[in-house]
């Protein structure tokens, strides 16, 4: 009597399609076939992009990189609202107050030579420690509220640990199935703290009688908490991991440093890189210079001037939430250039129009339109350069955006010291003119599909 047998099952026939927490392959030929002795996926691995909802621990990473985006939201969204008070606390001029927006540039920047050196040699574990640490450090120092040069230089370890989150989460979710609006979702998060914390820190400033610097105990509790939650939810997430995730990806084309080299030699990565530097320049002028140009030039009070501010966020925060539905079906370039075009009108009418409540309105669907541009930029750059410098390539981009973050806020107070705050619309204006522009330029690259979306 024959003995029937089972025979294995090709994990390419295996009724899940998904990847488990540890893959981010699927191989195509049966079990024994597959992998090699070394644990390397097999030259015939088909990419396989993973779910944000595939397992409880993906989910666990997800929520921690999102509490990561609040507590970053929390600190950029709050300078607006704290600039008034750093130059009476420390009888300071708005240029000299604007190193604050400037310090964390050079942060940024050592960001971005050194995010994918971590990657490759810690995983996505060791930006869940260090990243998070450098808040913690710098948020504590800041509470103490130290002589002003020690203040400036805290800032630098702010940049330092905000580069390290942005190019780390946003190559992870970039690269999921959904990504656009799961990436909605991360950039949400971002808003919902950028959102919350004019609001808080004028309340307890204006309301609760609290000094400026109080309001940063809050952040270095949130700091810490982003500490111990990333580095639980990443543990496993270490360098050897990475590696071989990437290893049939990267080939032999050498290490991190090589990769970064790689990643400038991509058209894709400059034109990302300065057109990111553009918008975080906006983004972070109005959100820094919104309350005292309401206070000045519209004449609203301290609270209402900070509502503005929050209406800003807010915009951001919804806009980053619905947006991000809207996109995949126009299409994420031309649904950034259409963005940017709509922020180019209620910029006008913001500048042009002067009243109080219009131009709260204005500012707010100006954030609204804004949101999910970041987003946008992050999907079309992972659609169009090779998987194997995305975090190269992303990281550099995500700095520039923060170095725009800096340098602009910097320039339009130096500017806003000699010639008024009045300043800041037209500004906005040729900036919003000359991203379009750079954007534009895309379009005349090719569309380059490198990686299966399942």
């Amino acid at each position: 009597m024959a003995v029937r047998t089972e025979r294995p099952t090709p994990r390419s026939l295996s009724p899940s399609l998904s990847p488990s927490p540890d893959e981010g392959y699927r191989d195509t030929t049966p079990e024994t076939n597959g992998a090699s002795e070394t644990g390397d996926p097999p030259s015939h691995a088909v990419n396989v992009s993973p779910r944000w909802n595939e397992s409880k621990s993906t989910l666990w990473r997800l929520t921690a990189a999102c509490w990561c985006a609040m507590v970053m939201g929390s600190n950029d969204a709050a300078y607006g609202a704290i600039i008034p008070y750093l130059e009476t606390y420390y009888h300071k001029s708005y240029t000299v107050v604007s190193l604050v927006f400037l310090s964390p540039f050079v942060g940024y920047t050592f960001s971005a030579i050194l995010s994918n050196l971590i990657h490759q040699n810690l995983g996505r574990r060791g930006i869940a420690m260090i990243a998070p640490s450098c808040h913690v450090t710098a948020f504590a120092i800041i509470s103490a509220h130290p002589p002003f040069p020690v203040l400036v230089v805290s800032y630098v370890l702010v940049g330092l640990g905000s580069g390290f989150h942005n190019a780390a989460w946003n190559v992870w979710i970039g690269n999921m199935a959904n990504s656009n609006e799961v990436l909605g979702f991360f950039h949400g998060f971002y808003g919902i703290g950028a959102t919350i914390s004019p609001l808080v820190a004028t309340t307890l400033i204006t309301k609760a009688g609290w000094q400026w610097y109080s309001y940063y105990y809050l952040m270095t509790g949130g700091a810490v908490l982003a500490l111990v939650y990333t580095s639980a939810a990443f543990w496993h997430e270490t360098g050897s991991k990475y590696q071989r995730e990437n290893a049939s990806l990267a080939g032999n084309e050498g290490g991190a440093l090589s990769q970064t080299r790689i990643a400038l030699t991509h058209k894709v990565t400059w034109i990302c890189a300065v057109f990111l530097f553009l918008y975080g320049g906006i983004e972070v002028a109005i959100g820094g210079w919104i309350v005292v140009f309401m206070t000045n030039v519209r004449h609203g009070g301290a609270f209402e001037s900070g509502m503005a501010e929050t209406g800003f966020w807010l915009g951001i925060t919804v806009g980053r939430f619905v947006l991000g539905f809207v996109s995949p079906r126009i299409g994420e370039k031309l649904s950034v250039a259409i963005y940017i075009l709509c922020s180019i009108a209620l910029e006008l009418v913001f500048w042009l129009v002067p009243e109080f409540i219009i131009s709260a309105v204005a500012v707010s669907l100006v954030g609204f339109f804004m949101g999910t541009i970041f987003p946008g930029v992050v999907i079309v750059a992972t659609r169009m350069l090779p998987r194997n410098v995305h975090v190269a390539a992303i990281g550099f981009a995500a700095a520039f955006s923060m170095g725009g973050g800096a340098v602009f806020p910097f320039m339009i107070g130096a500017i806003a010291q000699a010639r008024g705050v009045t300043v800041l619309q037209p500004i906005l204006l040729a900036m919003l003119a000359v991203a379009l522009g750079i954007w534009a330029t895309l379009f005349r690259l090719p569309q380059r599909e490198l990686s299966h979306q399942v």
